[in-house]
């Protein structure tokens, strides 16, 4: 454990009315092994960059059954069951693993019920405190309907078995489209200094209350938007991931970031460089990489 432990940047947010959260939150993803198939190289390493997140304050954990398969909600449970209170371990389900490693779409309504079930189980809890419906496919977001999977959810939330939903890969529009059939908590998308499409739903969300999950906060970028975050990062005498995060966070109060590592290092270096505070010159000229 810990002894000396980073202040979590960010503070806060509550999910519905009733579930706290840190704002900074850690995203599981990267403890399967190669691919997100199969067990991890390092196996006690895994374990301890799970308990060191919960060490260092973070109270929201990212997974999704599909990782792994299984593997990673394993971890989890085998790390931090029985869960400390106040934990949130957010899950996914629409997706599930073929043998070659890809991510076939799961979302008729026995395979959700399937992938809740199977969550429940390798989690090791009677309620999943919240379940993402992962939607569009690996290339990215798809329009069209979200009514019949989110409705499946909707009633194992009525059941008690979820406890709140949300939605990931999703577009304003199918965002609307659940937010008419259930109260959603969480929009989880990619949304980063480079990738700003969502910058009007994370507004509309942040005045409903709504949380906005980020994922890949360097994911996409181009060598030149690289370039010109990495001058930035040179000049504040930070990292570039450390510029990157503090940024989503200071981007508005309902962003969450959820950032991965396999290493008790490099979480501790991600906590640490958040904390980065950024001046509103330090904004804008952030802004620019993004074409703002």
């Amino acid at each position: 454990m810990s002894t000396s432990a980073p202040t979590l940047a960010g503070g806060t947010w509550t999910l519905g009315d009733d579930l706290t959260v840190s704002r900074f939150g850690y995203g599981a993803m990267q403890l399967a092994g190669p691919g997100v198939m199969g067990p991890p190289a390092d196996r006690d390493g895994a374990l301890a960059v799970l308990r060191e997140a919960v060490d260092l304050g973070i109270t929201h954990l990212d997974t999704a059954g599909a990782y792994g398969p299984r593997v990673v909600n394993e971890l989890i449970r085998e790390a931090l069951h029985p869960y400390p209170a106040g934990l949130l371990v957010a899950t996914k389900a629409g997706a599930r693993r073929d043998e070659q490693g890809g991510w076939p779409v799961a979302r008729e309504p026995g395979e959700l019920r399937r992938q809740v079930e199977d969550d429940l189980e390798t989690l090791g809890v009677d309620t999943l405190g919240l379940v993402h419906l992962r939607l569009g496919d690996a290339q990215g977001r798809v329009p069209g309907s979200v009514a019949r999977a989110f409705e499946t959810l909707a009633d194992l939330r009525e059941q008690g078995v979820i406890r709140h939903l949300g939605v990931s890969n999703a577009t304003p529009e199918q965002v609307e489209e659940a937010q008419r059939i259930a109260p959603v908590v969480s929009v989880q998308n990619l949304y980063n200094l480079a990738h700003r499409e969502d910058d009007a739903l994370v507004d509309r969300l942040a005045g409903q209350g709504v949380a906005y999950v980020p994922w890949f906060p360097l994911g996409g970028f181009t060598p030149l938007q690289s370039d010109a975050l990495s001058a930035v990062a040179a000049r504040l005498g930070a990292t570039p991931i450390a510029v990157a995060l503090a940024w989503l966070l200071q981007r508005s109060p309902n962003v969450l970031p959820i950032p991965g590592t396999s290493s008790v290092a490099h979480l501790r270096e991600n906590v640490a460089g958040a904390a980065l505070e950024l001046t509103p010159e330090d904004v804008a000229e952030l802004d620019r990489i993004g074409g703002r």
